[in-house]
């Protein structure tokens, strides 16, 4: 193992592939880490934090799991059976399984977030809280899977040396385990931010289902929209932020000109007794 690695070390080509695929993997990480944090803010306080360790550890096991055997996760990607002319492999199937998952389960939460009252419709038969983390350490189970096979498969076709794809992976869930309460702190707190995450976990879903159908969407273009999107909710976060500042100035203002004004007729009431 050692002796494959050394020569990798002297190798620019190597230090390239190990830092492009890092980069690749810590924004599939983000990704995977998005839906954990949505799921986990779902349940009491004091089962989160657990919940999410759980699921950033179990998305590790899997990638190390999958890299593994990558010899037969290579094999996924031969086709199976064909309809109409294309050809579907067991990574096509997983891929299109998931994002029908991932546009099910998004769908539902904006349904939520925009109407949280019960209608007791297909979409309101549980209640907006999850009070299991068994359910909730299934569906993120789930997804683990679908982002852990489409981040090995990205691996592969991005270098053939195992060390560096250990690398990469280990680095991109440490990103993950030091982001996940930061992260899902600013989701639970903004709720803007909650429907934008949704919105990216919607296209997710659908960026899988047409890879799986044979679609090839280029990841640049889904993330560029990704990064255009946040920074625009940044610059709303900045203009309400200062907005409030400006509303809790003129409250302030407004405040003390009332005391200002009680203590002038104070003043004046007292000249008034003394005379």
């Amino acid at each position: 193992m050692l002796d494959s690695i050394l020569p990798l070390l002297s190798d620019p080509a190597a230090w390239a592939a190990l830092v492009t695929l890092v980069v690749m993997e810590v924004v599939l990480g983000i990704d995977n880490l998005i839906f954990i944090s949505i799921l986990s803010n779902k349940l009491p306080e004091h089962q989160r934090q657990k919940v999410r360790r759980i699921g950033i550890g179990l998305a590790l096991v899997m990638r190390l799991a999958l890299l593994s055997i990558i010899a037969w996760l290579v094999g996924l990607v031969q086709p199976v059976f064909t309809v109409a002319g294309n050809g579907f492999s067991w990574k096509d199937l997983i891929l299109i399984a998931g994002g029908l998952f991932l546009v099910w389960k998004a769908t539902k939460e904006i349904h939520h977030t925009v109407d949280p009252t019960p209608t007791h419709d297909v979409m309101d038969k549980k209640d907006v809280m999850i009070t299991n983390a068994g359910a909730a350490i299934f569906q993120i189970i789930l997804l683990d899977l679908v982002f852990s096979i489409d981040s090995i498969l990205t691996a592969v076709g991005m270098t053939e040396h195992l060390p560096i794809m250990v690398v990469a992976v280990l680095v991109a869930v440490t990103v993950m385990l030091l982001a996940a309460d930061p992260l899902a702190n600013f989701i639970n707190d903004n709720p803007s931010v909650v429907m934008l995450a949704l919105g990216f976990l919607l296209m997710i879903g659908m960026v899988l289902i047409a890879d799986g159908f044979g679609y090839h969407v280029p990841k640049g273009y889904i993330y560029a929209a990704m990064a255009f999107s946040a920074g625009v909710e940044a610059l709303n976060m900045l203009g309400r932020r200062s907005a409030s500042k400006k509303e809790k100035a003129e409250a302030a203002r407004a405040e003390a000109e009332r005391a200002e004004a009680r203590a002038r007729k104070a003043e004046a009431e007292a000249a008034a007794e003394g005379a």
